[in-house]
């Protein structure tokens, strides 16, 4: 493969070179959509739905851009991550096989570390200009932005992602030097999961992150950590990508599971999700910060989303996998491109999606269309300055 075009692939999980197994371009074009959702997340965020970011832009008055971009933040942050580690999960073994530990761990500091370095100290801090685009009101700033605010301006933003990430392939490593066995693919035989077998990891899942949220609630932010009430989630998936991938589970899943899933998913959403966050079956009704019980601190509500979002989880990532691996299968330029670009974009995504919003604040838009416009203009805008940055000499191979 051109190394050129090796992008997010290289850099989340690395696909088995050829010879092996074939490359799995549907597990690409998944991965760029994710990156996609993400920057909606972010946007959406800009606009009303009830959580924090570089610049929110107020007033937030508009009680239907209010539920609906919760919903769709909501709903988002229950699988899409889930969905990531589970992506990079399944090509990890892979990779420490063909590189051993050394250069498998040089490759992860250099494809990880360096990004997390330069969005620590400079992406971040140019992200959080926007807070001074905002009321002060709102923000409590009210002094000019200096350059002494600096120190307090470093951070990780959605760059966790990257550092959690790390850490999980560090811990990889480690097990593998403890376990001291280095098992090819073809010793395993590929077996398929049986709806037992993930109805109880669901449940296990459930438990053990309504347990964790009784301590971390969402929204919590430990070391700069902004989700790590979705610990369990993120791990376990990880896991379950490596055993996917001694398994051969993403090409042999069958259609059908993940048409279970996503009807799972849908029936959760249904009926849980309303319960979860108002108490209340078919109704969702949140006038503000008092109405999120649902976060954690032991309340049964929470147990009832913890519940919701490790279905959603588990049934949505079936249902993305075998959607994909059905209708995006083979590769084409255009998903070749997103592909390429995707880990850049979602580096950059964050000072773009602030200097837009900025930009655009003077245009008096109701809130949903304005995180359509806002979306329409950010995510191509992206794509583009990631294609720019990535012909830098030498950058494409971090990146």
């Amino acid at each position: 493969m051109d190394e050129n075009n090796r992008g997010l692939s290289e850099t989340l999980s690395e696909q088995p070179a050829a010879g092996r197994t074939p490359r799995l371009f549907f597990i690409d074009h998944l991965r760029a959509a994710l990156i996609i959702l993400v920057v909606l997340h972010h946007v959406a965020i800009v606009y009303g739905a009830g959580s924090t970011f570089y610049y929110m832009e107020p007033p937030f008055n508009d009680p239907l851009a209010y539920i609906v971009l919760l919903v769709f933040v909501l709903c988002n942050q229950a699988w899409f991550m889930g969905a990531l580690f589970l992506i990079a999960g399944y090509f990890t073994p892979g990779s420490f096989d063909r590189k051993g530990s050394g250069a498998f761990l040089k490759e992860r500091l250099i494809r990880l570390g360096i990004p997390l370095i330069i969005f620590y100290f400079i992406l971040n801090p140019v992200s959080s200009t926007g807070y001074w685009q905002m009321p002060s009101y709102l923000t409590g700033i009210s002094d000019p932005l200096t350059w002494a605010a600096y120190p307090y301006l470093l951070g990780m933003g959605p760059l966790w992602f990257v550092a959690l990430l790390l850490i999980f392939d560090f811990g990889y490593a480690a097990w593998r030097a403890l376990a001291r066995k280095r098992t090819s693919p073809s010793e395993i035989k590929s077996s398929q999961p049986t709806y037992l077998g993930i109805g109880s990891y669901i449940l296990a899942l459930a438990l053990a992150s309504y347990l964790l949220r009784i301590i971390v609630p969402i929204g919590k932010e430990i070391f700069d950590f902004p989700t790590l009430a979705y610990l369990p989630q993120y791990l376990s998936l990880f896991i379950v990508g490596i055993v996917a991938f001694r398994r051969n589970w993403f090409e042999t899943i069958s259609g059908g599971m993940g048409a279970v899933g996503f009807a799972t998913a849908t029936a959760a959403t249904v009926f849980l999700f309303p319960l979860a966050v108002s108490g209340s079956l078919f109704s969702i009704e949140i006038t503000g910060p008092e109405d999120f019980i649902f976060v954690g601190n032991g309340h049964w509500q929470s147990a009832v989303y913890a519940l919701w979002d490790s279905i959603t989880a588990v049934g949505m990532s079936l249902a993305a996998l075998t959607f994909f691996r059905r209708f995006f299968y083979k590769e084409n330029r255009f998903g070749a491109f997103l592909s390429q670009q995707s880990y850049a974009v979602y580096i950059i995504h964050t000072p773009i999606i602030v200097f837009a919003a900025v930009a655009l604040k003077g245009i008096d838009f109701e809130p949903l269309l304005k995180f359509g416009v806002v979306a329409l203009i950010v995510i191509p805008v992206c794509f583009a300055v990631a294609y720019v940055i990535r012909k830098i000499p030498g950058v494409s191979r971090v990146l």
